[in-house]
């Protein structure tokens, strides 16, 4: 087990192997998550993770297909696929 110690302005400095094994360089953000075990409230540390932009443009060929963007026409086909469905 590792201890690390508190200072008067609530920070810490986490010991060398800890941030080698989280993958923690100067200025990444850890994520606390709360935890409780035996009873006892915790924490667990883990660094934080950047959301997947994978689904970004993921849709972009469905945009292709349709060359009037205005509102008038983003309603008529919400309302042409409401009449489809029924």
């Amino acid at each position: 087990m590792k201890t690390v110690k508190l200072t008067s302005k609530r920070q810490v400095t986490f010991p060398a192997e800890v941030c080698r094994e989280l993958g923690l360089e100067a200025g990444d953000e850890i994520d606390l998550i709360p935890t409780v075990e035996k009873g006892e409230p915790g924490w667990t540390l883990r660094k934080h993770g950047k959301p997947s932009r994978a689904w970004i443009g993921s849709l972009s060929h469905c945009a292709a297909q349709v060359t009037d963007h205005s509102m008038e026409a983003v309603r008529e086909s919400i309302a042409k696929g409401r009449r489809e469905e029924s």
